[in-house]
């Protein structure tokens, strides 16, 4: 079977080569100018000039990043299967929708309002009470395209630095902890959920994630399930769906899905019976989903900017360092490293060790290690 992927970064990467040993092949399809998958046949297409060739190339296609036009996706659906459906990419890229489509699905999110010039959101930050996180309603992601409100005086400069013509405010949320639930679903409905990870931001970009979450209410992993079930019935999903929540003292509150395999499931390629791109790789095909049972601990921590102590980290016989192939730039993915172990107390030490060959991690803060 030939897949084609919209996208071809490191997660078409990553899904091309769980897919391999399938006995897939894979067509990436292009349109940033800047491909990195480094494997598979590329289809560069800034003008939208070869989107028949790229179709005659493929028999289904999915993609690796929704930051791509909608009406792309509905065109190609029209003559291939398209997975996950374009619907679900409409609604991920547009955080009015998303939230509003959370609320009819009984999700709870933060309280939020749409701002649309910098006197509504200087109203809606005094509306809400502040602190508010504003975000641009569109495009926008690991950290991009938002600013926290301290005050409503901040509106101003705010909306200067956003720079975008219509803003989602969200109230702030008093979090435990952010998590996140990825699950996967078949054509014929089937469904399955992986562990739930615990995940540390760092100026916006993930940094680490560790699952199965630790010290997790069975209540809580009930919940995501829940929530994430509905999202994935009620949008005929077909593939690997993001539920990214906040852990509060009163349950958990919905942040954003991604309609997509993700970072904070990078850990299942070690730390799962089937990763989530050959689960994603499974369902876009047609095929009986994998176990998502975990092999054990995992955590997964990103490379960013440096590549750092390569050399190192392979030395250690706990550690599965994955590279993107892609040149060092600040703030840019350039890898992970899955950490596996057998207690939470060992892991914290093992990811410490691993940490400290990659420049600029910020030091492990989680759940398991109290913050000073």
């Amino acid at each position: 079977m030939r897949i084609g992927v919209l996208g071809a970064g490191q997660l078409g990467r990553m899904l091309a080569l769980a897919g391999y040993p399938l006995a897939k092949t894979f067509v990436f399809y292009d349109m940033s100018g800047s491909p990195s998958a480094g494997l598979g046949e590329v289809i560069i297409d800034r003008e939208g000039q070869y989107q028949d060739d790229f179709l005659s190339r493929v028999d289904r296609v999915t993609y690796e990043f929704e930051h791509l036009p909608v009406d792309v996706a509905e065109k190609l659906a029209k003559e291939k299967p398209v997975h996950p459906c374009p619907r679900a990419l409409q609604v991920c890229q547009n955080r009015e929708l998303e939230k509003t489509l959370f609320g009819e699905l009984g999700i709870p999110t933060p309280d939020w309002k749409i701002a649309d010039s910098a006197e509504s959101l200087k109203a809606a930050a005094e509306e809400l009470g502040c602190p508010v996180v504003a975000k641009s309603n569109t495009e926008g992601y690991d950290g991009k395209g938002q600013a926290v409100l301290r005050s409503p005086d901040d509106a101003e400069q705010a909306w200067a630095d956003i720079g975008h013509p219509r803003l989602i405010v969200e109230k702030f949320v008093d979090f435990k902890r952010e998590v996140s639930i990825i699950a996967v679903r078949a054509e014929d409905g089937d469904l399955a959920f992986y562990p739930m990870a615990e995940n540390s931001h760092h100026e916006g970009i993930l940094r680490y994630s560790i699952a199965p979450a630790p010290d997790l209410q069975a209540s809580i992993q009930d919940d995501a399930e829940r929530y994430i079930r509905a999202l994935l019935n009620e949008l005929n999903y077909v593939g690997v769906l993001t539920l990214e929540l906040f852990e509060t003292e009163d349950g958990l509150v919905a942040n954003e899905m991604a309609p997509r395999v993700h970072n904070s499931g990078h850990w299942t390629i070690e730390g799962a019976m089937t990763s989530q791109f050959e689960n994603h790789i499974r369902a876009v095909s047609g095929h009986h989903l994998g176990s998502v049972e975990a092999r054990g601990l995992s955590c997964m921590i990103n490379i960013i900017g440096e590549h750092g102590e390569t050399e190192r980290i392979l030395e250690l016989p706990y550690a599965h360092l994955h590279l993107y192939n892609k040149g060092e730039r600040a703030g840019r993915k350039l890898g992970h490293v899955n950490v596996l172990a057998d207690s939470y107390e060992e892991l914290v030490w093992r990811v410490r060790n691993c940490a400290q060959f990659l420049p600029g991690s910020p030091e492990f803060k989680s759940s398991l290690t109290p913050r000073g």
